[in-house]
């Protein structure tokens, strides 16, 4: 090698030292926005560190040598320095920025804009009993991290999109939608025990399935559910059927991720996610 180029040379081996070294973890699921995922190196230890962020135990995972830290970042967190805890350590990261797209919706049924009184006592009773599933925590270790299609089909709705109904603003698009027809089954992504079975006003007939340690998928607006409240699932098995049960427009399969009690976006686990 000419020696005037031996410098540049050694800049690069420097500049892609960090790729180089990065896991197939890190590669695959850090996508640290609002609505993303921090992957989070804890280091080299005999025992699974545990680790905390916003003050809920996270999902921690050993590749090779090192355990990591795999982050929910919530849709309501601000770029910047986001800061992991383990034990007495404090370890930031940082999170960049991510515009969603809107979407804007017509329902002929007005109480699914605005609820009445009735409706908004049944809401707010279903909501706590869907939080608390979300804040489940299970010692066990997810069977897998790169997550299989609930269904094959194409996207209809993307993670993040902020919803109008009836020009009015709710809460942002909190999963994927798939445009299937009705009755298509679906499919748990991963291993899994069923924590919650309901039928609600807002997402109609609902399966939440635990992965393990806070990794968690929720399936909703279902025409039919083949599992029960218990139930333990093998990656593959059918948990119910494609429908538009709740506030949906039509049959599709709306499939939420939740990491840490934040809802992420699923196409980060599939594959498909888009800067």
């Amino acid at each position: 090698m000419p020696r005037s180029l031996a410098p540049l040379f050694a800049l690069c081996l420097i500049l892609l030292a960090p790729l180089a070294q990065a896991s197939y973890i890190t590669r695959a699921l850090n996508k640290p926005v609002p609505g993303g995922v921090a992957v989070v190196d804890l280091g080299p230890g005999a025992n699974a560190p545990s680790a905390r962020f916003d003050g809920k135990p996270v999902l921690v995972v050993k590749e090779q040598d090192n355990w990591l830290a795999i982050v929910g970042i919530p849709l309501t967190q601000k770029p910047g320095t986001a800061t992991l805890t383990q034990g007495t350590r404090q370890l930031p990261f940082n999170v960049g920025s991510k515009k969603y797209p809107e979407q804007r919706i017509t329902l002929k049924n007005q109480r699914q804009v605005n609820p009445n009184p009735a409706d908004l006592k049944r809401i707010d009773r279903e909501l706590a009993e869907q939080i608390k599933a979300y804040r489940s925590f299970s010692p066990t270790l997810p069977s897998n991290l790169i997550l299989d299609k609930p269904v094959n089909g194409p996207l209809s709705s993307k993670f993040g999109v902020r919803r109008f109904f009836n020009g009015e603003e709710r809460n942002p698009h909190a999963g994927l939608d798939f445009a299937v027809p009705a009755g298509t089954p679906i499919k748990t992504p991963a291993n899994g025990k069923v924590i919650l079975i309901g039928d609600y006003f807002f997402n109609g007939r609902t399966v939440f399935v635990d992965h393990g340690q806070g990794f968690i998928s929720m399936f909703c607006h279902m025409s039919k559910i083949d599992v029960q409240n218990g139930q333990t699932l093998r990656r593959g098995e059918v948990v119910g059927r494609v429908g538009s049960t709740g506030r949906a427009t039509g049959p599709h399969m709306h499939w939420n991720v939740s990491l840490n009690d934040a809802r992420v976006d699923p196409a980060i686990f599939i594959g498909a996610f888009q800067p």
